[in-house]
């Protein structure tokens, strides 16, 4: 193609997207294509982002953005809102509302924004505030135009660009665009490109048009992980006045270690002679830690506290061990601080907390993360703990920071390593029952259950709950029982083993369903899968299974004299790729029946068209978990 045909094709593009963003069209309801509103609840009409690299300690966002809403849940995605604090200015903020045929209703300027401070429920403190459009809609629906300019004096939080921010919002025409004034060296990273219409316009300048929003499907990954994203980064930032070079992760961790963590850790003198007192004569590094991480867990409680250099620098060590609460970078920090005073190796860590599975990118160096856990190395393995839990066991992450990509902050740079991966017979549950029936077709019941690894997590905390929400909990657990009875509840709770255990005596009344003189019931009582994963007439997305577990079972029952075994449902045995199930009933003899079951299910990032084989797998699951015995006289 010659030079003067690919001038008139850009020339074109431009004046098309001006014609775009100029129409009337743009603000009327009915010029939306139809494909568009067929999944969403909001349609992006027009957006275009601009960001403006004016030096390595400041950038300049301009936003305009024309948003059609549909319903109540499409009100959110209108995104007229806008964050800031000492080192960020908003000089211009507006919006402009219209009715579905695009006529103007109202107009929203700056001081009509509502301004309120950005502190969570959970936080003592934090420096945001936030101005964003407080509007009630009388009817859908209506149009929003939104535009803003902003400064920021802070670089190492690059705007990113992702068009798709979420389920049910169509995407008409969305554009992101770089200036680099300053000519500053940027890194960037473009993800999922391939799959959606994205045209790259010139470099650093995008255009999406005409994506059809994305339905959500059971069991999908992350939204971030299927849409397109931009990723920017400078390599040479400030962040609150403390300038960082960015070329990697090493260059990245070394400047968090030297800028924002030496000079922090310092304790007083007491402090250091007490743990070291307590770890007198104990020669095992990580029994040292354990000690000492049962002392912080005691000493002090997590409160949010979102302020000093980015909210990224912690609090100091000192002030933590004299106050006795701090946030998670604090608490991470004063923990290593004290693992330090009796001679224990430790590292900051940055990770995506969550129970989803997000990574620190290990491709790309940045500002990532949205919490701070502690690395203690032990050989080969790291172990990694929660600081800011009270009651945590010492090295149990799993479902907040299990199986992750994190970053490692060491005084010669930083490191990539992923935390604990929950291996399917580190997760466990075993349930055990005896069980006696009784004519009337009630029962009563000692049942025991055993967890470890993730499904640990998911049970402990029960022996904190009072009396009442015991009873609650456990009624809801074992829903599929009518009438139950909690007689009574003893909770073990392990942290040295991470083992949980819990015993529970209760009983029920008409349990079994009478059919002239037989009774007939369903040997599972205590463990049941119940729900089918949604079936799609065609899926769309790829599907993913978090973590690994197992789940083994195992009851007596007890029937009554005078009643015999006349049938029950025969052994099944199911292997998948998805996991693997299978149950069996015996015939004890002495008016015994023995129930065994084994459930296990496997982590994994699948194909959309192996979801029609893992809803089957489970509905097969949920079809044996009501498998029959029946009761007849004898």
């Amino acid at each position: 193609m010659s030079y003067s045909k690919i001038y008139l094709s850009t020339f074109l593009f431009f004046i098309s997207i001006c014609s775009f963003s100029q129409s009337e069209e743009l603000y009327s309801s009915y010029f939306v294509p139809q494909e568009l509103k067929t999944k969403a609840n909001a349609v992006v009409r027009f957006e275009h982002k601009q960001i403006e690299i004016l030096d390595s300690d400041k950038i300049k966002l301009t936003t305009r953005r024309v948003t059609t809403v549909y319903n109540k849940y499409g009100n959110r995605h209108i995104n007229a809102v806008a964050f800031y604090d000492d080192n960020t200015d908003i000089g211009k903020i507006e919006a402009i509302i219209y009715n579905a045929s695009g006529e103007e209703i109202k107009k929203v300027k700056k001081k009509d924004f509502t301004d309120e401070s950005a502190v969570s429920q959970i936080s003592i403190y934090e420096d945001n505030r936030v101005k964003y459009l407080d509007y009630i809609p009388l009817k859908y629906p209506y149009t929003v135009e939104y535009s803003a300019e902003i400064i920021f004096r802070n670089t190492a939080f690059f705007p990113n660009w992702q068009p798709i921010d979420d389920y049910y919002v169509s995407i008409q025409h969305a554009e992101y665009e770089i200036i680099n004034s300053a000519g500053i060296d940027l890194k960037t990273k473009n993800e999922n490109f391939e799959s959606y219409n994205i045209k790259e316009v010139s470099e650093h300048h995008f255009v999406a048009e005409n994506i059809e929003g994305i339905k959500y499907e059971a069991y999908t990954p992350e939204l971030n992980s299927l849409v397109p994203l931009f990723k920017v980064a400078l390599r040479n930032f400030e962040m609150i006045g403390v300038e960082g070079v960015n070329n990697n992760w090493n260059d990245f961790g070394k400047w968090m270690y030297d800028r924002l963590l030496t000079g922090t850790d310092d304790i007083p003198q007491t402090t250091i002679d007490h743990v070291k007192s307590l770890t007198v004569g104990v020669e095992d590094q990580i029994e040292r830690a354990k000690i000492v991480y049962k002392y912080m867990q005691d000493k002090t409680r997590y409160i949010s506290i979102q302020v000093g250099i980015g909210g990224w620098k912690p609090m100091l060590a000192n002030d933590v061990d004299k106050l006795g609460y701090a946030d998670c970078k604090g608490l991470t920090n004063y923990t290593k601080a004290l693992l330090e005073a009796v001679g224990v190796k430790s590292y900051y860590t940055l990770v995506y907390g969550g129970l989803g599975l997000r990574d620190i990118d290990s491709e790309f160096s940045s500002a990532q993360g949205n919490h701070a856990i502690l690395c203690v190395p032990n050989g080969d393995e790291n172990i990694f703990l929660e600081c800011t839990s009270q009651t945590n066991p010492f090295g149990f992450s799993a479902g907040f920071t299990d199986d992750r990509n994190v970053l490692l902050v060491k005084p010669e740079g930083g490191e990539i390593v992923r935390t604990k991966i929950y291996s399917v017979d580190d997760s466990v549950k075993k349930t055990t029952a005896t069980i006696f029936m009784d004519v009337s077709g009630g029962f009563s019941a000692d049942v025991g259950i055993t967890t470890t690894g993730y499904q640990y997590g998911l049970h402990d905390g029960i022996g904190n709950k009072t009396q009442r929400d015991q009873q609650l909990y456990y009624k809801e657990y074992w829903d599929n029982i009518n009438n139950i009875n909690l007689d009574d509840i003893s909770i073990v709770n392990d942290k040295e083993n991470i083992v949980h255990q819990e015993n529970v005596k209760l009983s029920s009344t008409n349990y079994a369903s009478k059919s002239g003189s037989r009774l007939i019931f369903q040997p599972n009582m205590f463990n049941k899968v119940t729900k089918i994963p949604t079936r799609y007439a065609v899926r769309k997305l790829e599907f993913k299974i978090d973590r690994s577990y197992k789940n083994i079972d195992e009851f007596i029952i007890q029937i009554p004299e005078g009643l015999k075994i006349e049938a029950m449902t025969e052994s099944k045995e199911l292997d998948t790729k998805f996991g693997a199930y299978s149950f069996k009933l015996e015939n004890l003899g002495d008016n015994k029946l023995k129930y065994t079951r084994t459930y296990t299910l496997l982590k994994g990032n699948y194909d959309k068209e192996d979801y029609k084989a893992f809803r089957d797998f489970r509905k097969e699951i949920v079809k044996n978990d009501k498998s029959k015995v029946v009761l007849t006289k004898a």
